[in-house]
């Protein structure tokens, strides 16, 4: 959007006058003395701010209408509406219609220049706003079915349908997001807005305004106005500005705000879910973050797993992300090999689930081949290729035919055993049902392998690497 401005009156000196105001404060202006007029500059180029009179005189359309329109052709575009004899029930009209504020004649210049100032402000705003509500690659649901993802699909269930506050925790890219979106979708307010606001990035000195509003004069009216009767999402919480930390307790205790520079309180019924990658009983401790808060946000509380902690769920979630992937790039979809899969499950996956998305978005455009070549371990990333397993390897090296038979079938099983334990997540249960093999014999094995060396017994059927 450009940063002219616009000026609507039939008047050539209020024009003037008002555009020599801003221009010697260092905006650029334009002018226009009827409606006709100003609907052919405003299509010509967005103003980022008209100054528009309620009343034309001898015009097709009065400022109001003219409003409406406006309000169709440039949604973005800031009005500011200027009458000479307006009245309350004219300006609550106005601002009904989607005006950001009203002025009446004569003014001071300060005034005006405060209102242009503020107006710019808010529309930068908004776009912070759109930018961070935007949707961007959010599944719409949690794949996966270890015990983890099971047993918070079904917490999901529970809570949903309740106004219970949720905290989900977890580290970055594992779907923290995912489940508070699961969460409205089963709750009663699922046909409401849900509202993401992020923590982390959004300007500490514009968060405050961001979410409570500037004036009830005004089309800034924070949201969780905006929100009513839906969810907000405060993603990344730990990040949240202490003070503004202060104004969130009063509302979940009260459900109501007062808005900055306004008179009065809002009732709201907005119901808060929070994530967090950060431990937030340490950021307590530290002073970084209000105690009370953490136990009102903390009603139920849902600890997402990382990838590694899942790993068996890597197959379905390859297959998944494969398939929107290649949905949303026009890509044709390609079969992953066992030994790249393989591959994928012993990587360690600092990003999570969102790391292994972008990996299968690359493998869609990068990997060689046509539609019917499966993508193999030796393409993949060069730093996923050092993660395959060394039994995916043999029959290219040769390795294993230049051993006696004992000590080939010796590696041969090690290498085996330690690539489906890895498959299923160290869940030695799983691991013998597949291989076909008694709990009790697989632990034996893998001890006469000398495979507990190098794993750590968790408990009595869990293994993790070290």
């Amino acid at each position: 959007m450009s940063t002219d401005i616009l000026i609507v009156d039939d008047e050539t000196d209020i024009r003037n006058l008002i555009s020599g105001i801003l221009e010697d404060d260092g905006y650029s202006t334009r002018q226009a003395a009827n409606s006709q007029m100003a609907l052919k500059e405003i299509k010509a180029q967005a103003p980022s701010v008209i100054l528009l009179d309620i009343w034309l005189d001898g015009n097709q359309k009065d400022g109001l209408k003219l409003l409406e329109i406006i309000k169709k052709v440039r949604p973005k575009s800031q009005v500011i509406m200027i009458s000479g004899h307006g009245t309350i029930q004219t300006a609550v009209r106005a601002i009904k219609l989607g005006a950001f504020d009203f002025i009446e004649k004569p003014f001071e210049s300060d005034r005006l220049l405060f209102l242009v100032k503020r107006s710019l402000e808010n529309s930068r705003l908004k776009n912070e706003v759109m930018q961070l509500k935007a949707k961007t690659n959010i599944s719409d649901d949690l794949i996966g079915n270890c015990n983890a993802i099971i047993n918070i699909k079904r917490t999901i269930e529970r809570v949903g349908p309740t106004g219970s506050r949720v905290l989900i925790t977890g580290p970055a890219g594992a779907g923290k997001e995912v489940v508070a979106r699961l969460i409205h979708k089963h709750s009663k307010r699922k046909d409401s807005p849900f509202i993401v606001i992020s923590c982390a990035s959004l300007d500490p000195d514009k968060f405050t305004k961001i979410l409570f509003g500037n004036n009830k004069f005004s089309n800034n009216e924070g949201l969780f106005y905006h929100a009513d009767g839906g969810t907000i999402l405060l993603d990344e919480v730990a990040d949240m500005p202490i003070e503004t930390q202060r104004r969130v307790i009063r509302l979940l205790q009260e459900q109501k705000f007062d808005r900055i520079n306004a008179n009065g309180s809002v009732d709201v019924d907005v119901r808060i879910l929070a994530t967090s990658n950060k431990d937030l009983e340490k950021e307590i401790t530290l002073g970084r973050f209000r105690e009370e808060l953490f136990y009102r946000l903390a009603v139920v509380p849902i600890k997402m797993p990382s990838l590694q902690e899942r790993r068996e769920d890597i197959p379905e979630l390859v297959q998944y992300f494969m398939e929107s992937r290649s949905k949303n790039e026009n890509l044709p979809i390609r079969l992953v090999a066992e030994d790249a899969l393989a591959s994928l499950q012993n990587h360690s996956w600092p990003g999570n689930a969102r790391q292994l998305r972008n990996v299968i978005e690359w493998l869609l455009i990068m990997a060689p081949g046509g539609q019917n070549t499966p993508i193999r371990a030796d393409m993949l990333p060069a730093d996923l290729a050092i993660d395959t397993p060394r039994i995916s390897t043999l029959n290219r090296s040769n390795e294993i035919f230049t051993l006696p038979l004992r000590e080939a079938r010796e590696m041969f099983e090690k290498e085996y055993l330690v690539s489906q334990v890895r498959k299923y997540g160290g869940n030695i249960s799983r691991t013998a049902e597949f291989i076909g093999m008694e709990r009790s014999a697989l632990h034996r094995k893998l001890k006469s392998l000398g495979i507990t060396r190098d794993l750590k017994i968790n408990d009595d059927s869990i293994l993790e690497f070290k």
